[in-house]
């Protein structure tokens, strides 16, 4: 759970000075992002997770109570509340750095299996302290069968390694990553190693192309999907607008859009459109978190893209 502050600039430099554009702080966190983005689309989530005895932690409870998200599970450390420094530019590069505060006191102790044992999905994304990764191969050992697992690594996990992460993997339904996290942690393209996740124990490996690979007239490839038997392409449609300036959770809202997808039974190939729909939502707004779509806007451009209701 983090306090995202976004700063957008022309361009990002390396060893200059450039000014600010726009500066923000608004609430995010890969994890809770997503578990937001599922809530506003009407289903019950709740959180897990750490935050600090200040104005930032505050913020970050009252924004999730604003989507109905059960935050009983969330505990208050003597620490500061997380927070990232989120640069982007004009062309939508970015770069972000973590301050993780109160998340690496997240500890067993406050980790409730009963409460997660009542889930049909935990969705899971990284930390930075090697004790938390620990703890969450811990506890989704101690899952019932019957509680599906996703995660979403993002490159503080990547970094870490195939070994580290294989734990969950083999536990894991679905994994969600961009290009360059699939491709840095196997050392092998996108597409081969979406194979290899699969051979790890991941059912379905999700990885975003960001702005996309071209498909002709059809649009852009926007994500690929690999399951144990077959491989699919997500396609959007052309874009009539120039690219957004600030991308931030984009991929966490094309996981809740996937995600609400699977829980309501849906094909990987609908799931994927779905996917595709909330994070296309998402990026019209600044913030992770101020675009994601209700359910009636999800399935308004659903029956649009698909010619099929939800």
């Amino acid at each position: 759970m983090n306090i995202d502050h976004l700063c957008q600039v022309d361009e990002l430099v390396v060893d200059g000075e450039h000014s600010v554009k726009d500066f923000e702080s608004i609430p995010g966190g890969s994890a809770a992002n997503t578990i937001y983005g599922l809530a506003r689309l009407g289903l019950k989530t709740g959180f897990v997770g750490a935050i600090g005895a200040d104005k930032y932690g505050k913020a970050l409870i009252d924004d999730l109570k604003t989507a109905a998200v059960d935050t009983s599970q969330i505990r208050i450390k003597k620490a500061e509340t997380g927070s990232t420094i989120c640069i982007s530019d004009k062309l939508g590069r970015r770069a972000i750095y973590v301050s993780p505060g109160a998340n690496n006191l997240l500890s067993s102790s406050d980790i409730d299996l009963a409460y997660l044992n009542q889930a049909q999905m935990v969705h899971l994304s990284s930390f930075a302290d090697d004790r938390q990764l620990k703890l969450q191969v811990a506890s989704v050992k101690k899952l019932k069968d019957s509680v599906r697992v996703s995660l979403a690594p993002g490159m503080i996990y990547v970094t870490k390694g195939l070994k580290a992460l294989a734990p969950l993997f083999k536990r894991t339904q679905v994994v969600f990553m961009n290009r360059e996290e699939i491709e840095r942690l196997t050392g092998i393209d996108f597409n081969a190693g979406a194979r290899e996740l699969v051979k790890s124990g991941c059912r379905i490996v999700v990885v975003t192309l960001g702005k996309g690979l071209a498909k002709g007239k059809a649009g852009m490839v926007t994500a690929y999907i690999r399951d144990g038997e077959k491989e699919y392409e997500v396609v959007s449609e052309k874009a009539g607008r120039k690219s957004p300036l600030e991308t931030t959770g984009a991929g966490d809202a094309f996981a809740a859009g996937l995600l609400f997808g699977l829980l309501k039974g849906k094909r990987i190939e609908e799931c994927g459109l779905l996917g595709n729909i909330a994070a296309g939502f998402a990026i019209k707004k600044v913030g992770a978190r101020t675009g994601l779509p209700t359910l009636s806007q999800l399935s308004q451009e659903y029956l649009k893209r698909s010619g099929h209701r939800l």
